[in-house]
């Protein structure tokens, strides 16, 4: 009876082991993840360094900032769409993206992208004049 005791006390034990180590890894993998999106999102690097392409993208009237993202994504401009709409929300740009006809270059940070995007296609055409 004591070694039938003793067997399934030590079962216990090592299932119990396995579940803690179990949590402690996904606690670790999970945060690791939240603290390497977080620190992506207010230390954004541009996809080239130098030597960037200029590329003209068009928003759209009804374009959503997720459609704007996944555009800016597939174009090779931004590297993570989901960044780029926590970016937005945090920026002083938030919600101001205005529709229109843009040139954005790969060596653009997400936030000097979000101020072009913010900035209407007539007031660049009045300063082009002046």
């Amino acid at each position: 009876m004591n070694v039938k005791y003793l067997i399934i006390t030590m079962l216990e034990t090592i299932v119990k082991i396995v579940i803690l180590a179990a949590v402690v890894v996904f606690v670790f993998r999970t945060s690791t993840q939240a603290y390497d999106f977080g620190y992506r999102v207010f230390a954004d690097e541009p996809m080239s360094v130098s030597g960037g392409r200029t590329i003209t993208v068009g928003i759209a009237e009804d374009a959503s900032l997720k459609e704007i993202a996944n555009m800016l994504e597939e174009k090779g401009l931004i590297e993570d769409a989901n960044l780029f709409i926590v970016q937005e929300l945090l920026s002083a740009y938030h919600g101001k993206i205005l529709p229109g006809i843009y040139d954005l270059s790969t060596d653009m940070k997400a936030e000097q992208m979000l101020e072009i995007l913010s900035t209407s296609t007539e007031e660049e055409g009045e300063e082009e004049k002046e």
